[in-house]
Formats: structure tokens, sequence, C-alpha cells
């Protein structure tokens, strides 16, 4: 099914334009409308009977009077539609069934397992999202569709899964997952990379707020990143999600677990991957360390240990997490030296492993950018956590809401 049913929604051009002010602010009278669209009287208020009577607006009260009489505030009906948000990764796959307000009213995750093929993915997906409108007394002519954030790379065009790297199942190269969940589902399908949709999540999350320039970073299996300026996400000529895991830290450093990486990959250093090799060799040189206690072969070493480990404060895991989040602090301050950007928001499960992570990296960072203290940047772990994705990946089927 065609997106442009969603965009079809609101026809006119200037409607989209009045109807998008108000979805970027709280609540907006028509007097500050009338100043920031520099529209006529009589053509805004034509325009916000049409999006009332639409039920895309709703009266909201009464703001302050200024002398006169009180001015009506107008604000997004959030239960005019409602939006599926889906992130497909390497550990989980998640489903989530949001309002225009991304308030969010269901959701349900999945472990990929190397049982989880694209097929059977696909059969949970459906039997999960009937369910919940069944649940919540949701017409599916009151959804707009179905947005994905993936692991990249995709195809946003094609709506296509193209050749990620490291799922635990096989089948996951060149998966045509808009046109097959668009199918099961009977609703638009929409898909983007999930650094891409997180960071639209964060952005949406914040729009009332002044940063004009935010960039995302996902660390975790992999290292992904993605970058919005005035509310408009980066693209460059090829979805290049995973390439900031490439960034090369030290020339003449350790080969890349992918014959096709690059030496001395910012990702060697500071991923999951990374970290579960450094804790694997410590137990093998026979360190003292508590996850001597946890696994009889090293090899059998997860992250998961690794985080129980620090959670007992075991000297040898906090020294392997500060290493990893030391390297992850010099490859963001060059990012930080070339984009410049106002605010960087972390996320993923290294992020969310624990403070000293998060805290060793921006220190080191903050350290190494060049201009400090005169450019200031600020450092979030994100306000949606490990939902961003799958939520923003409701926003990028709800912006198209606007698109002309």
């Amino acid at each position: 099914m065609n997106i442009d049913v969603i965009t079809e929604r609101i026809p006119n051009r200037k409607a989209k334009e009045i109807y998008e002010r108000i979805c970027r602010q709280a609540t907006v009278s028509k007097t500050e409308l009338l100043e920031q669209s520099g529209m006529t009287v009589s053509t805004l208020t034509r325009l916000l009977e049409e999006l009332t009577s639409q039920g895309l607006i709703r009266e909201s009260g009464f703001g302050a009077s200024t002398g006169g009489r009180r001015p009506i505030l107008y604000e997004k009906n959030s239960a005019y539609a409602y939006v599926f948000g889906l992130e497909i990764s390497r550990t989980l796959s998640k489903l989530v069934l949001v309002d225009l307000g991304m308030k969010k009213l269901d959701a349900r995750s999945w472990t990929m397992t190397a049982e989880m093929t694209p097929d059977v993915l696909i059969h949970l997906i459906a039997e999960e999202a009937n369910w919940m409108l069944e649940q919540h007394q949701i017409n599916k002519s009151s959804l707009l569709g179905i947005g994905i954030g993936a692991v990249g790379p995709v195809d946003r065009l094609s709506g296509a899964i193209l050749e990620p790297s490291y799922f635990p199942a096989k089948g996951w190269k060149n998966v045509e997952i808009c046109s097959l969940l668009s199918e099961e589902l009977g609703i638009p399908a929409m898909l983007d990379n999930g650094a891409n949709t997180a960071i639209l999540a964060e952005s949406w999350h914040q729009r009332t707020q002044s940063f004009k320039h935010l960039l995302y970073i996902h660390a975790g299996i992999g290292i992904r990143s993605s970058m919005v300026s005035e509310g408009k996400v980066i693209y460059g000529a090829v979805d290049m999600e995973g390439s900031v895991g490439q960034m090369i830290i030290q020339t003449d450093g350790v080969p890349h677990r992918n014959s096709s990486g690059n030496y001395g990959a910012l990702e060697s250093y500071a991923s999951l991957y990374a970290i579960e090799k450094a804790a694997r060799s410590a137990l093998k040189q026979g360190r003292s360390t508590v996850l001597s206690h946890f696994v009889e072969d090293p090899e059998h070493l997860t992250y998961t240990h690794v985080l129980e480990a620090l959670q007992k404060n075991d000297p040898l895991v906090v020294e392997i997490i500060t290493e990893a989040a030391t390297y992850f602090g010099i490859g963001l301050a060059n990012l930080l030296n070339i984009l410049h950007p106002e605010k960087v928001i972390l996320g993923g499960p290294l992020i969310a492993g624990g403070e000293l992570f998060f805290q060793t990296a921006t220190q080191v960072a903050i350290r190494k950018t060049y201009y400090y203290p005169a450019y200031q940047v600020v450092f979030s772990k994100g306000q949606l956590g490990e939902e961003a994705l799958a939520i923003g990946a409701a926003v990028m089927v709800m912006d198209q809401l606007v698109r002309l």
C-alpha cells in the first residue's frame, strides 16, 4: 500500500503548514499562528475550521487575556489516528502502538534468536498487531501505517533491508520488509535505519526546545549514528548508518572481526564484541575477577556477565569498561570536531549498562574537542531510552501527514 494515502489526508499545502505548526507546539492561539504564518485572518480561519472538522486538531481552552477577549487555543488531536512503530535490531525486535501524541498504548518485544528468520518475525508481528488493535478497539481505518527502524544498510525508497551483519538467524539479506508487512497488515509501511528513527523520536520529543543540530550515536553490537538539522534527518548518497564504527582510531590497530572492516576501527575497541573479547581474554590469562565464577568456559562469557560483575565493582571489569569508553570518547571527539552538534544523544546497550561508560566517554570527548570551552555541547542519554527506535519509526509515519 502506497504511503501517499497518508500524505493525502491533508491535501492543502497551507493546511499542512498550519497543522505542522500546531503539532510543534503544545498549544497555540490564532494570533500566534497569524504571526508565525503571515497568512490573512480569513485564510487562517478557514484552515483552522477545515482541520477541526477533519478531527486533526481541536480547541483546548482559552489563553491569557491581553486586554480583550481570551484567545481560543488549538492543539493537535492525538486520537485522530494511531501508528505502529517497529524496531528490528540484532538482539531484539520491538513493536509499539502509539497515538499521534506518541503516547504508547501497547508494546511487545521479541529476542532475536537463531530461529527468528524474517518469515517467523513477520508472522509474530502481524499476530501481535492485530491483537493490539482488538484490545484497544481501534479500527484499521484509524491506522496511519507502520514505521520500521532497522539495522542498516537499508534502501528507504524500496523498503528493503539490504545486507546487515551479525544477525543470529539466517535470511536477513535483501528482505523486502515494507511490502511484506504492508501485505500482511493491509496498511502502508515505511523503512529507515534505526539510528535515524531514534534521532527522529528524540528530536520530536524535544521539539519545543531550541536545539537545532542533534547527533545520535547508538553503541551496541556495532556503532550507529545519525544527525538531525533543523528538524530534518541528514542523508548521504547511500545508507551509511554503521560507517561511524569504521572510523580509524589506530592505523596499525587490531583487525576488524569482518574481513571487509578497517584495521584499528572504533567498533573493534568500543562495542559489545570488543568488551566481551577483552573479558574472555582476561579470563584465559587467569586474571583475578568475579567473572571466573560465572562461566567455566571463557568462550561462554557474555556482556550480561560483564554487567553483573560491574555492579559488583569488579576491578578488572571496571578497567575493561573504562578502556572501551575512552576509545569511544576519542571517536566521539572526532565527530564533534567535524559536525559541531549542539546536543549529542547517546543510546544503546553500552550506554544503558551504567554510568561508568557514559561519564568516561563524554569526559574524554570534551577534553579532546577543539575550541572547548568556547564550543559547548550537551550530552544526554535521551528521553525515550531503548524505545526511541520504535517510537521514532512511528514519528516517521506521522510526519507524512505534512509532507508535500
